[in-house]
C-alpha cells in the first residue's frame, strides 16, 4: 500500500511504458435478498442495470442494461408513461446526462448520444480512435467533452468534436466527472482521484482514495464525492485543488452513489450494497451528518435524483427493479 502510494506522488513522471501500480478493484457486495417491503414504489426492469442517471429535460429516468453479446439497451422511464427502450448498436458502460434532453454513453470509438425524448440514440466517433475503448466521460463548463478509456487514457475534445490533448496516467479510466473547466478521473485499479489541468496535457494533482474506490460524483455544492467501498467510507473532495475535506465511516460495502440539491435539500445518498440500504447525508457541517435511510431494492448499485421533485430512484444490479422514493429528503 505504501508502495502505491508513493506511485501515485509520482505518477506524472512514469516513464511511458511503465505501466500504474495497481490492486484488485472493489466492487459492489453481492447483495442478500431484500427482507423487507422496500419503501416506495417499485418498477419493474427487463434487465439487471448497470448504470442510471435522470434526465431533468425531459423528466426520465435512464437507464443502461445489457442486451446479448457486446451490445447494450438503455430504458427510458418517463414521470408518465411506459419504459422505452432503445437498443444501442454497441456496448456501453457508462451514461450522463447533459440537462438539455441528451445522454452520452461512451463506446469503442466514440460515443452515443440519446435523445431521450425521441429515444433514438446516434454514434458519434472520435476521429482517429476507431479501436480505442472508451469507458467514461463528462462534459466540462466550456462544453468541451472529455472521455476516458480503458488503456489509462484521457481525451480532451475541442468544439469540434475533434481530440485537442490526451493523457495517459492512468492503469484505467472508471469515471470522470468536472467541477467548471476541471476534470476529476477516478482509476479503481489504482483507487485514486486525480485532477487534469485545463489544458488536458497533465494531471494537476493525485490522490489515493481509501482502500477500493468504486464510484464518483459532482455536486452542486462544488464537490466530488467518493464511496470507498473495501474500506467502508465516504470521501468527500474539493477540487481547488484537489483535496479531501472530509471522510466518514459507511458501513456494509457503500458503492450506489448520487448527489441532490436544486430545490431539495443538498445530501450525499449512498447505498450500502450488502443490507439493501440507502442513507441521505447532510454534509454541510463539515462532517457527514445522516438525515433520512430506506430499505431497498436487492442490490442497491445505481442511484439517481430528480432535485425537481425531490424523488429518488434505486436501480437494481440483479434485476429487482426500480424503487421510486418520492420526497426523499423529506
Amino acid at each position: 500500500m505504501v508502495a502505491l502510494a508513493t506511485a501515485l506522488a509520482g505518477c506524472s513522471t512514469n516513464p511511458a511504458d511503465a505501466p500504474p501500480p495497481t490492486i484488485a478493484p472493489a466492487s459492489a457486495a453481492a447483495s442478500p435478498p431484500a427482507s423487507a417491503t422496500p419503501e416506495g414504489q417499485v418498477l419493474p426492469l427487463a434487465a439487471p442495470a448497470q448504470a442510471a442517471v435522470f434526465d431533468p429535460a425531459t423528466r426520465s429516468l435512464v437507464v443502461l442494461g445489457p442486451s446479448g453479446a457486446d451490445r447494450s439497451v438503455v430504458t427510458v422511464l418517463p414521470a408518465d408513461g411506459a419504459p422505452v427502450p432503445v437498443e444501442l448498436d454497441g456496448s456501453a458502460g457508462a451514461l450522463v446526462a447533459d440537462a438539455a434532453g441528451t445522454v452520452l454513453l461512451p463506446t469503442r470509438g466514440g460515443y452515443f448520444a440519446l435523445d431521450v425524448a425521441a429515444g433514438a440514440a446516434e454514434r458519434i466517433g472520435v476521429p482517429g480512435r476507431d479501436d480505442v475503448d472508451f469507458t467514461a466521460l463528462a462534459r466540462r463548463a466550456d462544453g468541451r467533452l472529455v472521455l476516458g478509456s480503458a488503456d489509462g487514457t484521457v481525451y480532451t475534445l475541442d468544439s469540434q468534436g475533434d481530440v485537442a490533448a490526451q493523457v495517459k496516467i492512468f492503469a484505467r479510466v472508471d469515471s470522470i466527472v468536472t467541477q467548471g473547466d476541471t476534470a476529476v478521473v477516478l482509476d479503481r485499479g489504482q483507487t485514486s482521484v486525480t485532477s487534469l489541468n485545463a489544458e488536458g496535457t497533465d494531471d494537476e494533482h493525485a490522490l489515493r482514495a481509501g482502500e477500493g474506490a468504486t464510484t464518483m460524483v459532482a455536486d452542486a455544492a462544488g464537490r466530488v464525492l467518493v464511496t470507498d467501498t473495501r474500506g467502508g467510507e465516504l470521501l468527500v473532495y474539493g477540487v481547488d485543488p484537489l483535496m479531501l475535506r472530509q471522510r466518514f465511516p459507511v458501513p456494509d460495502a457503500p458503492y450506489g452513489l448520487v448527489a441532490s440539491g436544486g430545490d431539495t435539500p443538498v445530501l450525499a445518498w449512498v447505498a450500502q450494497t450488502a443490507t439493501n440500504t440507502v442513507v441521505g447525508y447532510d454534509l454541510s457541517t463539515g462532517i457527514p451528518v445522516e438525515k433520512v435511510r430506506y430499505r431497498t431494492v436487492q442490490q442497491p448499485n445505481s442511484l439517481a435524483f430528480d432535485d425537481a421533485s425531490g424523488t429518488l430512484y434505486v436501480v437494481s444490479g440483479s434485476g429487482s427493479g426500480v424503487q421510486v422514493i418520492a420526497g426523499a429528503a423529506r
